[in-house]
């Protein structure tokens, strides 16, 4: 029998395995791969795909423990069902149906559920999606926040597009869908444990719509997407970097960020690199196909302010960097917990 080599060695699980950082990802290499890798495993992408007669299915799942539950511009129902069918469309796949699990608390008022389970409804049908099945614990009191939801989907991959960190290639060009950190700054302001006021909302969406029009415009040339969720940008670039062996060079200037999410992170001594979003995906895109894709992203409703950002570059591998208008650059490093907990 062959010999499972772990290489995970912390004694104990922390919040900051869970954060999507270098915890999260020395936790899933070290422990999780070496038991359960296989032939379908062979990337850590958000989604798998299964080949069926005729079509390729995608399929993700996710869990949901957002503090407070709701905050301004979403709540937690409506990011289980929009965190969901994003890594399907990060995926190439068109969302086709969920399902749901709930671990509610002893003493969730019914009036809370309720405003959830609305939300979740609301959510799927503006993502064009359905929710067809699902499962419901109950745990003692002081056991789950109130509530915690997980969904898994499954869509229909487009066979216009194969997008992986193996098709990445020096010269691609890097475009961001729209301003970074507007999720993660929101939901720590909710929580009212600082004394900092902002005009700012939750970018929380689906980005279907959007990744079905890059398809139909640009997909001979598209290589690779993803939504920054935990880790923001800098930790989804850095995986890119290290997965595909590449440099990835940003135009600091170019990153679109609200001042209100700039100025907060300025205060609290934060990156908006790192700060999750909800709503705002990458794209990695060949240079010949740049200025279309980045064209149409720009013409679907909400993308009007998506930019290119940087480009990919052969050295030095596996780095991320950021260059100023004065020419300097710094290194962008994935962060190994994350500053704002229980954020999606």
């Amino acid at each position: 029998m062959k010999t499972t080599k772990v290489h995970f060695t912390d004694p104990h699980i922390e919040l900051a395995h869970g954060a999507g950082g270098k915890a999260s990802r020395r936790l899933i290499e070290g422990l999780l791969l070496p038991y359960l890798m296989n032939d379908m495993l062979m990337e850590l992408n958000d989604v798998a795909y299964i080949d069926t007669t005729g079509s390729r299915l995608a399929f993700t799942v996710d869990s949901f423990v957002v503090k407070p539950l709701v905050f301004p511009g979403g709540s937690i129902g409506e990011l289980a069902i929009n965190g969901t069918v994003n890594d399907l469309a990060m995926g190439g796949a068109k969302p086709l149906a969920l399902v749901t699990t709930l671990i509610l608390e002893a003493g969730l008022e019914t009036s809370e559920l309720e405003r959830e389970i609305r939300a979740m409804a609301k959510a799927a049908k503006r993502a064009k999606v359905s929710v067809v099945g699902g499962d419901t614990k109950v745990v003692e009191h002081g056991k789950a926040d109130g509530l915690f939801i997980t969904t898994a989907g499954i869509g229909l991959t487009d066979t216009r597009v194969n997008l992986s960190p193996k098709n990445v290639r020096p010269g691609d060009q890097v475009i961001l869908s729209g301003p970074i950190g507007d999720h993660g700054i929101t939901v720590l302001l909710a929580r009212g444990e600082l004394e900092l006021e902002a005009d700012i909302t939750s970018d929380t969406r689906p980005l279907w719509p959007f990744v079905s029009t890059l398809i139909d415009v640009a997909a001979p040339g598209l290589r690779w997407l993803r939504d920054p969720t935990r880790g923001g940008v800098a930790t989804a670039l850095n995986e890119l970097a290290r997965d595909a062996k590449i440099a990835v060079v940003l135009d600091d200037e170019e990153i679109p960020v609200r001042p209100a999410v700039r100025g907060a992170c300025e205060i609290l001594g934060l990156d908006p690199l790192h700060i999750a979003n909800e709503g705002q995906f990458l794209v990695i895109v060949s240079p010949e196909y740049a200025e279309i894709a980045l064209e149409a992203l720009k013409k679907v409703p909400g993308g009007e302010e998506a930019r290119r950002i940087g480009e990919i570059q052969k050295e030095p591998k596996r780095a991320v960097l950021a260059r100023s208008r004065y020419g300097g650059t710094r290194i962008i490093d994935m962060l190994v917990g994350d500053p704002l907990p229980r954020i999606c």
